[in-house]
């Protein structure tokens, strides 16, 4: 075997290597929440078994706790409807505004910039007792409608910061040109620049509604009763009593939400890494 053949092979080798290592890696939480959930509680709590395996028969006892004793479908129902009127509201103000300070404010878009992401790094430990105020002032404590209001504080600054850069990627060019055909600066927006940034949109989309799921401090400061809680904080809540944890039911819980979000980032992974701005300009 030639020597270039041989270096061939050694690449393809560790290339493959590396794919398998960051694929377990990648995958194995998933695969302990999968095995888990369906493990019976001797099964789990022996520490004599092998945890990576079914020592026991496979039991649904933990999926019908989850089902059956709490409202684990309502508060899924609740988190997916916040995140998409969150989505709607940080993509109704934070593309425009990102537009602008890309294009349209000079040497201080980048400094405003800033400005705004900077607001993005303020900890919500610092925020949600005067933000506490302005909920119950507006009569929305103890509704989803107050996470709604509160979680664009910290979506459309980073939707900003994440999308100039888009903006910024697309060359002037293709905007000139297109007003010289007779569009207006916000026909060449919406005709020209958003459909190039198809990209940059879905990023802001996933990230954002990753966001609204994760968050913690405003949902559980805001809302009490359990039919409106959001998933991120009825699980740990109900899930956990005193110093009793249902592994087998918080490890289903966790697995049902997160799965649709890394098939989503799983779809949309090329489109994020795509060079988009190069099929533009050809």
């Amino acid at each position: 075997m030639k020597r270039a053949d041989l270096r061939k092979l050694g690449a393809r080798i560790v290339h493959w290597s590396v794919l398998f290592v960051f694929t377990v890696l990648l995958a194995f939480p998933f695969y302990w929440m999968l095995i888990a959930a369906f493990k019976q509680n001797l099964d789990l709590y022996t520490v004599e078994n092998n945890p990576f395996i079914f020592n026991a028969r496979p039991t649904l006892d933990h999926l019908r706790l989850l089902f059956n004793e709490t409202r684990f479908v309502r508060w899924l129902g609740n988190t997916a409807l916040v995140g998409v009127i969150v989505v709607a509201i940080t993509l109704l103000l934070a593309m425009p505004a990102a537009y602008a300070l890309a294009r349209l404010t000079g040497r201080w878009g980048q400094r405003l910039g800033i400005g705004i992401f900077l607001t993005y790094l303020v900890p919500p430990t610092l925020l949600f007792i005067p933000l506490s105020r302005v909920v119950a002032i507006l009569g929305l404590q103890d509704t989803i409608w107050s996470v709604v209001l509160v979680y664009p504080s910290f979506t459309v600054p980073f939707s900003i910061w994440l999308l100039m850069a888009f903006f910024k990627s697309i060359p002037k060019e293709l905007e000139d040109a297109a007003m010289v055909d007779g569009l207006t600066r916000f026909g060449a927006f919406v005709k020209l620049v958003i459909p190039i940034s198809v990209s940059g949109i879905l990023t802001v989309v996933i990230f954002t509604f990753t966001l609204v799921t994760q968050e913690f401090v405003y949902a559980l400061t805001f809302i009490s009763p359990e039919s409106n809680q959001m998933v991120g904080v009825g699980i740990p809540i109900f899930l956990v009593r005193g110093d009793v944890y249902f592994w087998g039911s918080l490890m289903a819980a966790c697995l049902i939400a997160s799965l649709p979000v890394a098939l989503v980032y799983n779809m949309f992974l090329d489109r994020f890494i795509a060079g988009f701005t190069v099929g533009a300009v050809k």
